[in-house]
């Protein structure tokens, strides 16, 4: 006989940077497992120092960091994680990105840009990671610049179950802010039975974030409006979109979206809005300013959770939604 036989089995590890430390307790807790003691700190210079507490040698491994603001330290520190991972001989490395940052910079829409989308991708496989696990990206062609396996979760079902329970699905209709939008406001419309309708918006292509909302395609007239979006980062668009909905006579706009970026001018917006309610999920964390009545934030953890477990077992992520179709 030549070589050695092992009897060991597989173990799960779930680490955590310091961006958003909460969800990951959370998904935790769904998981019956504790996070990984870690010791982070940054130098007087700013570098970052991280070290895990225990062996990952042989383990599956599972990183968890959200892109939050300041996005471009998070990022740095969970390539920096995934390095040690690496070189502590863990035997997978899935990275979990709640919210997956510069999306929204997947392709050149003009001469001399670049597509940060995929450079991210590119980091995080030179880096060490096998796997990437995200929640509704940008754009779903962003899969496909990692060239390791993707595993994207949907908020879709957790969002529009929470809006169906709570509102008159007869008088609901489901909005698109924008036409790159609509593909995923028809799955809404789908799922609530509700019918469809679209914002039609200009930006100016020299000034970020700048919309200028025009018309309003659909019959909104005496409904309640469902605006749905991936992200809501200073709230212009958004908060434009529901402005024009009630100019043609809507009810009441409820807004969703799976990420709450919510920087710069978003917390006033938000605040002086007529929008009766803000739904987002917990992909980032609500800052302190925006804890108000009318925005409620919704627990991605325990499909985060049911994911990561049949990974690890080797199951069907695919079939948490499909069950849900």
């Amino acid at each position: 006989m030549t070589g050695i036989k092992t009897t060991g089995e597989k173990k799960l590890m779930l680490f955590s940077g310091r961006a958003h430390p909460e969800l990951a307790e959370e998904v935790a807790k769904q998981l019956g497992i504790g996070v990984v003691p870690t010791k982070a700190f940054d130098f007087a210079n700013g570098e970052i120092y991280v070290r895990f507490q225990e062996s990952a040698r042989g383990a599956d491994c599972f990183l968890m960091q959200s892109h939050t603001a300041p996005i471009n330290k998070w990022i740095v520190e969970q390539l920096i994680m995934i390095d040690a991972l690496k070189r502590a001989s863990a035997r997978s490395i899935t990275v979990i990105v709640p919210f997956y940052g510069y999306a929204r910079q997947d392709k050149k829409h003009r001469g001399r840009e670049p597509i940060s989308a995929r450079l991210m991708a590119d980091l995080f496989g030179t880096a060490g990671a096998d796997r990437i696990l995200t929640v509704d990206l940008h754009t779903d062609q962003i899969q496909g610049f990692f060239d390791g396996p993707v595993d994207h979760l949907f908020a879709l079902p957790l969002l529009a179950d929470y809006v169906g329970a709570k509102t008159d699905r007869s008088k609901l209709t489901v909005v698109s802010p924008d036409a790159g939008r609509v593909r995923v406001a028809d799955r809404w419309a789908d799922r609530l039975g509700a019918p469809l309708a679209i914002v039609h918006k200009r930006r100016d292509p020299d000034v970020a974030n700048q919309v200028t909302v025009h018309e309003v395609v659909g019959d909104v007239e005496g409904r309640v409006c469902v605006l749905v979006d991936d992200m809501i980062d200073t709230g212009g668009t958004i908060c434009a979109a529901a402005d024009a909905l009630f100019a043609n006579g809507a009810e009441d706009v409820i807004v969703t979206a799976t990420h709450g970026v919510l920087s710069g001018p978003a917390a006033d917006r938000l605040k002086n809005s007529k929008v009766s309610e803000f739904v987002f999920t917990n992909t980032l964390p609500t800052p302190g300013e925006l804890e108000l009545d009318k925005i409620t934030v919704l627990s991605m953890a325990p499909t985060i959770a049911r994911a990561v477990r049949e990974v690890f077992e080797d199951g069907s992520v695919t079939s948490l939604f499909d069950e849900q179709a």
